[in-house]
């Protein structure tokens, strides 16, 4: 085989390897989707909403054209029917113009069923009370408490863009580029997943919006290098223990590395 054949053999499996990645990433996305429902009627979702919002004003000012952290929470509150009313307060919390509670930022790292890594982000009030819930979850789902670092270097932050199928691939690909995206992943559905690097993240959303391309959803997010296949028996134990995890009031995010046979994301739905 001369150079050039193995080179496109090269490209062509690459390729493969991207559609099979990302096709595991899609699929929980469409987890969290509906992870993002379940919070909404448990009236959890405002609650966390309104905790980020506090913790992202504190940590980078009330100027949401300075602060993205705090811009993307207040998106997401938005577009989740938060009054803004509601939003103002707890940016008011945050800034100190009202008595606020502190809330600090850990994250938590552990191995759930079948040796499936997991992250945990928390904003809590007290660690002591989280740690224990944590790790409660953790045993009684057949995982584990793990150790700072212990899964996290699985991971990488980036951005997540995502757009239906009614867009066309080029134009859409053109745009994002154009905008400082890093790529753009073509779904087997016909949908569109545009990355970015955190700090463009927000830059490059309004651009590609602007253009006249508007996302179902987007965020900044921990994405697993590497999926790990699980059976059907072990994506039910998995899918437990990031109900469980969701659950806590602490909890903001939960991540894994979890790839899910198509049965489990049958019954999710």
């Amino acid at each position: 085989m001369d150079i050039a054949c193995l080179s496109d053999t090269l490209i062509a499996l690459k390729s493969v390897e991207n559609r099979l990645v990302m096709a595991g990433h899609s699929k929980w996305a469409n987890i969290r989707f509906r992870k993002g429902a379940q919070d909404a009627k448990r009236g959890k979702l405002f609650t966390k909403l309104i905790r980020e919002i506090t913790v992202a004003t504190k940590a980078g000012g009330p100027d949401t054209d300075n602060n993205p952290r705090l811009r993307s929470a207040v998106d997401k509150g938005l577009s989740n029917n938060m009054k803004r009313d509601t939003i103002e307060t707890a940016i008011k919390k945050g800034g100190g113009a009202a008595d606020s509670d502190s809330f600090d930022e850990i994250r938590y790292e552990g191995y759930g069923p079948a040796g499936t890594a997991v992250m945990v982000d928390c904003l809590t009030d007290n660690k002591n009370r989280t740690v224990a819930e944590v790790r409660h979850a953790f045993n009684k789902s057949g995982g584990n408490l793990g150790t700072s670092g212990s899964v996290d270097y699985m991971f990488q932050k980036l951005g997540v863009i995502n757009f239906s199928n009614e867009h066309d691939e080029d134009a859409l690909m053109e745009a994002a580029l154009d905008a400082g995206a890093d790529d753009m992943i073509t779904h087997e559905d016909g949908s569109f997943e545009v990355l970015t690097q955190p700090d463009d993240f927000m830059r490059v959303r309004d651009a590609v919006s602007g253009a006249g391309y508007a996302h179902e959803h987007a965020e900044v997010t921990m994405r697993a290098d590497n999926l790990s296949p699980v059976n059907i028996k072990d994506a039910e134990k998995i899918l437990h223990l990031l109900d469980v995890l969701e659950d806590l009031d602490d909890v903001q995010n939960v991540y894994s590395n979890a790839d899910f046979p198509d049965e489990a994301m049958e019954e999710a739905e």
